[in-house]
């Protein structure tokens, strides 16, 4: 089951990158935050919901043993969020991807076992594949700017600045899948139902903190309900991580990388609704993409 809930999580989280970056505003500095305020307000309903249907008694210190993982997921986030601002004209996407391989690596190092060669070659596949696919798309946007006539400002290329936010995201990610994987799969340092709902809980707490940030504080105009995009992508985004947890509750150290995928499920997403035309050199790293995720089925039902 593992393998069918890593691609139901690279489906829903790469349907949640579309709506991300439509919800995105790059002329309010406050964009980042009211993502997470809607993220969280959404993980937050799910997890009570979650609890009431299944009838579980939650222990709030569950959310103090999984706040190291919490954290590091909610911080990348939050990261890639800010990175959105700059993510057409910097190398975020190719970066942010390899989190999955980095979390992989980390887990063969220190715990390592046997993989069936297919397993590391369809790794391997699909990383760089997801790699690949991503500097086409950057390329291409930015060959799109450049005919149009886009006047570029410098701190939007390929700067510091455009460049640390993806590094920081894909190390923190990659950190906390590592984490996870340790804490679900390795040592079952805590249930997968425990870990759903202390980080739904957790990044509830930091939703509501940063809405009082915004609105009151800041007093910007922020209306929940009228966040028709961030609201979309916050559903897509719990959905993504209520199969994630079960996923690399399975098999963390083949998840993580087939997970880092989501971003060629956003650009198929997006060619669908979005009618945009992939180049040859697209197609084949989607052929590619999915030659990889074919193999770690395959090596699944071995």
């Amino acid at each position: 089951m593992w393998f069918i809930f890593s691609i139901l999580t690279a489906l829903a989280w790469g349907g949640a990158n579309l709506f991300y970056k439509k919800g995105t505003d790059s002329n309010d500095p406050y964009s980042h935050l009211k993502i997470v305020t809607m993220v969280g307000l959404v993980m937050g309903v799910h997890a009570i919901t979650y609890m009431i249907v299944k009838d579980i008694t939650f222990d709030p210190f569950d959310m103090v043993r999984y706040f190291p993982v919490s954290a590091m997921y909610i911080l990348s986030m939050t990261i890639g969020y800010i990175g959105l601002r700059y993510i057409e004209l910097s190398i975020a996407a190719p970066v942010q991807n390899s989190a999955g391989a980095v979390s992989a690596i980390l887990l063969f190092i220190f715990f390592p076992r046997e993989m069936h060669p297919l397993d590391i070659l369809g790794i391997i596949i699909v990383t760089a594949g997801v790699i690949g696919l991503a500097m086409l798309e950057r390329k291409a946007e930015t060959k799109e700017l450049h005919a149009q006539n886009v006047v570029i400002d410098k701190k939007y290329q390929i700067s510091f600045l455009a460049i640390t936010f993806p590094i920081l995201y894909a190390l923190i990610d990659g950190l906390g899948s590592f984490a996870d994987g340790i804490y679900l799969d390795e040592l079952k340092l805590i249930s997968e139902d425990a870990a759903l709902l202390a980080y739904e809980f957790t990044f509830l707490i930091c939703a509501i903190l940063a809405y009082i940030y915004v609105k009151f504080i800041k007093k910007q105009k922020f209306d929940i309900f009228k966040e028709k995009d961030k609201g979309f992508a916050a559903i897509l985004e719990t959905v993504g991580q209520f199969f994630y947890v079960f996923a690399m509750a399975s098999n963390a150290i083949i998840a993580a990388p087939l997970i880092a995928a989501h971003g060629i499920f956003s650009v198929i997403l997006s060619r669908i609704f979005l009618k945009e035309v992939l180049t040859k050199r697209q197609y084949i790293m989607v052929g590619v993409v999915m030659l990889g995720i074919i193999l770690l089925g395959v090596t699944g039902e071995l």
